[in-house]
C-alpha cells in the first residue's frame, strides 16, 4: 500500500508530473499573455478594421445600386437577343 510521505516511487512520479504540468501551465500562461499585450498595443488590427468597414461600405453602395437599377438591368438584359 502506498502512503502520502513515504517516499514510495509511484508519489515521486505523481509529484513530478504535478510540477512538470503546473510550470508548463504557468509558462503557457505568461506566454499567452505577452503575447496577447502585444497584438493590443500594434496598430495593425484597426487597419483591419477599416479595411472591413471599406468593404462594407461597398457592398452597401453595390447593394443600393442593384435596388435603385435593377429593374432598369433587367429590362435591358432581357430585351438582348441571342442568336
Amino acid at each position: 500500500m502506498v502512503r502520502p510521505g513515504d517516499g514510495h516511487p509511484e508519489e515521486h512520479d505523481m509529484t513530478h508530473l504535478f510540477q512538470t504540468l503546473f510550470a508548463l501551465t504557468v509558462t503557457a500562461g505568461d506566454r499567452i499573455e505577452a503575447h496577447l499585450a502585444d497584438l493590443r498595443a500594434r496598430e495593425t488590427g484597426a487597419s483591419a478594421v477599416e479595411y472591413a468597414l471599406l468593404v462594407g461600405a461597398l457592398v452597401a453602395a453595390i447593394a443600393a445600386g442593384l435596388a435603385v437599377f435593377g429593374p432598369k438591368l433587367q429590362a435591358a438584359i432581357s430585351g438582348i437577343r441571342v442568336n
